[in-house]
C-alpha cells in the first residue's frame, strides 16, 4: 500500500474550485466556464418563491375584497368578485416572477437566497421577453401548473435531470439557463513558502505531482505534530522521497524535508491561484455582477511557521543531487480563518 493511500483517499487537492459544469460562448466569442444550477439548489429556490407567492396571495385577497367592498358598497356583483380573485392569483403567480426577474436581471427572492441567476445561453442578462416566456411556460406546465398535472411536473423534472445544463422546459423555450453567481469558498490552509526557497520553487516542474500526493503532503504538514515518533519521521521522509521522484529539480542540499515539502506545496498553490485569477478576470470582464469580490487579487498571506532556511550560494543542483535528511520534523499547524478547527 502506498503512503498516499494510507493518508487520504484519492481526491483533488483543491476542493474549493469546483469542476466546470458548463461552458458558454459569449457575444465576444470568448468561452467561459460557469457553474450551472442543478435540481437541488433550484428546488430550494422554488420552495422559497412558492412560500412568498402563497403569502402574497393571502395578503392580496382580503385586501382587495375589503377595498372593493368599500368602493362598490358591498359584493352584489359575483362576476366582479371572481374577476378580482383572478387578478390576485395572476399577480401572485405570474406578476411576481415576471416583475422580479425583469427588474433584477434574472433573480427572484428564492434565487437571491440561493445565489442563483437566470442568464441567456450566451451568458448575457435576460430581458423582458425571456422572463415572459419563462413565466408563461412555468405557469402552464411547471409551477403552479394548469395543464395535465402531475404529468407536466414529471416532464419538467425529467428535463432538468437529463439536460447537461439542468435546464427546465421554460429555459428551453426562452433560451436561458440558471447559474450560480456566488464565488467558490476560499481554499483552506496551505503552507507558507520558506523565503529562501522561493526562487528555487519558481523553477519546479510540477506536472508529475498528482492531486492525491499533494493532498497527502498537505495533511502531513497540517497534522504532523499529532503523530508519534518514529512514524512521523518515516512518513515525512517517504513523502519527501515520493515528491522528489515526480518533480524536478531536486531539493537543494541541506534543506530540511518539511521545508522542501512546504515549498513544493506552496508553489503549487501559487500557480493554481494565478490560473484561477486569470479565469475570474475573464468572467468579470464579461459578467461583472457574477464576481462579488476583487478580481485578480493575490491570495491573502498566511502566517509564516517555517524558520528561514539558509541555502548555499550557486545554482540549484541537478535532480536527486543530495539525499534528504533522515529527520523530517513536522512544523506546528497553522490555519487560516476559514479552516480553523472548532
Amino acid at each position: 500500500m502506498t503512503v498516499t493511500a494510507q493518508l487520504a483517499p484519492p481526491a483533488p487537492a483543491e476542493p474549493a474550485e469546483p469542476a466546470p459544469a458548463a461552458r458558454v460562448v459569449s457575444g465576444e466569442a470568448v468561452e467561459v466556464e460557469v457553474r450551472v444550477a442543478r435540481v437541488g439548489s433550484r428546488a430550494l429556490a422554488l420552495l422559497v418563491d412558492a412560500i412568498v407567492q402563497v403569502a402574497l396571495l393571502l395578503l392580496l385577497v382580503p385586501a382587495t375584497l375589503i377595498t372593493s367592498a368599500i368602493v362598490f358598497d358591498g359584493f352584489e356583483d359575483a362576476a366582479l368578485v371572481q374577476a378580482l380573485l383572478l387578478v390576485c392569483v395572476l399577480v401572485s403567480f405570474a406578476g411576481y416572477p415576471l416583475l422580479l426577474e425583469t427588474l433584477t436581471g434574472g433573480r427572484s427572492l428564492g434565487k437571491l437566497a440561493m445565489g442563483l441567476r437566470v442568464v441567456r445561453e450566451d451568458g448575457g442578462p435576460i430581458q423582458f421577453r425571456h422572463a415572459l416566456t419563462r413565466m408563461l411556460i412555468g405557469l402552464a406546465l411547471e409551477w403552479p401548473g394548469l395543464m395535465l398535472l402531475p404529468l407536466t411536473w414529471l416532464a419538467s423534472l425529467g428535463t432538468m435531470l437529463l439536460n447537461p445544463r439542468g435546464r427546465r422546459l421554460g429555459d428551453l423555450a426562452a433560451g436561458t439557463l440558471v447559474i450560480h453567481e456566488r464565488t467558490p469558498a476560499s481554499w483552506g490552509w496551505v503552507p507558507t513558502m520558506p523565503p529562501a526557497l522561493a526562487g528555487w520553487a519558481a523553477t519546479l516542474d510540477l506536472t508529475g505531482l498528482e492531486d492525491d500526493l499533494a493532498l497527502a503532503v498537505r495533511h502531513f504538514l497540517s497534522r504532523g505534530r499529532l503523530l508519534v515518533e518514529p512514524e512521523r519521521t518515516l512518513l515525512g521522509r517517504a513523502l519527501a522521497i515520493e515528491v522528489a521522484g515526480c518533480t524536478a529539480p531536486g531539493p537543494p542540499p541541506g534543506v530540511p524535508g518539511w521545508a522542501y515539502l512546504a515549498a513544493v506545496l506552496a508553489e503549487r498553490h501559487r500557480r493554481a491561484a494565478a490560473r484561477l485569477a486569470r479565469s475570474r478576470s475573464v468572467t468579470a470582464a464579461l459578467w461583472p455582477d457574477l464576481m462579488l469580490g476583487p478580481v485578480g487579487a493575490p491570495p491573502p498571506p498566511y502566517p509564516a511557521w517555517a524558520p528561514p532556511v539558509t541555502l548555499p550560494a550557486g545554482p540549484p543542483p541537478l535532480r536527486h543531487a543530495a539525499p534528504l535528511p533522515a529527520q523530517v520534523p513536522a512544523p506546528p499547524p497553522t490555519y487560516s480563518n476559514s479552516a480553523r478547527p472548532r
